[in-house]
């Protein structure tokens, strides 16, 4: 009888065989998702080698302060700015053209070009510096998503007459050498942890907390849902169409 309590006692009941199980699948995730991280940084450390023989590779346009502001007193301070929001558009002509569809045709239309519009994230984000005298010149928009079916707001600089656009040949003077092992054993990493279930376990485990794919916005008003877009009557309309019965 004493040999049989024993063995009772040895034998792990059903919950506790999957919490086994569940434990081993999130440490093999952590196991695979930390050897991501790391070949991350691997690949981005990798040094760039300078060419023997530099070549151009289609053109690039950027943005550049304008030289009467340049020449001014704020010349440097807006200088500052643009290397903020500088943006940059690669081309293989010089035109910077792009197709669409006209009246049933393809033609060429010229691809346009703003300043880097800067998100919620990156306003409150040390790292950007923006100085208490530069966001000054900036005002929050905000623009409707469709995917995210949402209002998001950003921040948009408001004097973009300070810069101009210039074109240059992009000149390829640098390569980085590729190693097939890591890029190989990376790709493989990226298909397991880019799996639905996979996802799902890495923001509860590793995030801290879940990822629902139709999360509660509560911050949203009525007014600006696609829920009361439909709406043509206002309020007072409303109240007097009910006072007329």
């Amino acid at each position: 009888m004493e040999n049989d309590n024993l063995l009772y006692s040895r034998l792990r009941s059903l919950r506790s065989r999957k919490r086994a199980i569940r434990k081993d699948v999130e440490k093999q995730i952590r196991t695979k998702y930390k050897r991501s991280e790391e070949l991350w940084d691997i690949r981005r450390n990798i040094p760039w080698i300078p060419l023997d023989k530099p070549y151009q590779r289609g053109f690039v346009r950027f943005f550049v302060v304008r030289e009467d502001v340049m020449r001014s007193k704020d010349g440097d301070f807006f200088e500052g700015i643009l290397k903020k929001i500088n943006t940059y558009m690669y081309s293989e002509s010089r035109r910077f053209l792009k197709k669409k569809r006209k009246f049933g045709r393809r033609v060429y239309v010229a691809r346009e070009q703003k300043l880097k519009q800067i998100s919620t994230y990156s306003w409150n984000d040390p790292k950007l510096g923006l100085t208490p005298r530069e966001r000054q010149y900036f005002l929050k928009q905000e623009e409707y998503c469709p995917a995210r079916k949402m209002y998001v707001p950003y921040y948009e600089f408001t004097e973009s007459w300070r810069f101009t656009l210039r074109t240059r040949p992009n000149m390829i003077t640098h390569y980085k050498p590729v190693d097939f092992e890591l890029e190989k054993e990376y790709a493989e990493l990226g298909d397991y942890l880019g799996q639905y279930k996979i996802v799902g376990i890495i923001h509860k485990t590793i995030y801290g907390k879940s990822y629902p794919w139709k999360r509660k916005r509560e911050d949203i008003s009525l007014i600006r849902s696609r829920k009361y877009v439909t709406c043509t009557m206002s309020a007072t309309e409303i109240a007097e169409s009910l006072q007329d019965l």
